[in-house]
């Protein structure tokens, strides 16, 4: 079985920074990619960030520029830096990671999600 737990979100004013974690744990053997979205009230999960087991990286034209994905490997753990907030960026935001497990096979999991957000 794999997990993987998101945290790092909350309340933060317009302007402010967050920054999320996502941490995965369990049979694994490579962590190939770990990827955020965004879920807002009545709007469709959006894709934020992905980072690759090389480290490569690619985000969304919304969030270039005030988003940055990084990854530590010996923590199995992705991380989304967030700044200059603004009450749009107002969402669930969720990790899903495409591994694979001790026993060879690739798999995806996605996290339950943390709550991000943003008001004065």
């Amino acid at each position: 079985q794999v997990q993987v737990v998101e945290s790092g979100g909350g309340l933060v004013q317009p302007g402010g920074s967050l920054r999320l974690s996502c941490a995965a744990s369990g049979s694994i053997s490579i962590i190939y990619t770990m990827t955020w979205y965004r879920q807002a009230p009545g709007k469709e999960r959006e894709f934020l960030a992905r980072i690759q087991h090389s480290g490569a990286t690619n985000a969304a034209d919304s969030v270039k520029g005030r988003f940055t994905i990084s990854r530590d490997d010996a923590k199995n753990t992705a991380y989304l830096q967030m700044n200059s907030l603004t009450p749009e960026d107002t969402a669930v935001y969720y990790c899903s990671v495409d591994i694979v497990s001790e026993d060879g096979l690739r798999l995806n999991y996605w996290g339950q999600g943390t709550q991000v957000t943003v008001s004065s």
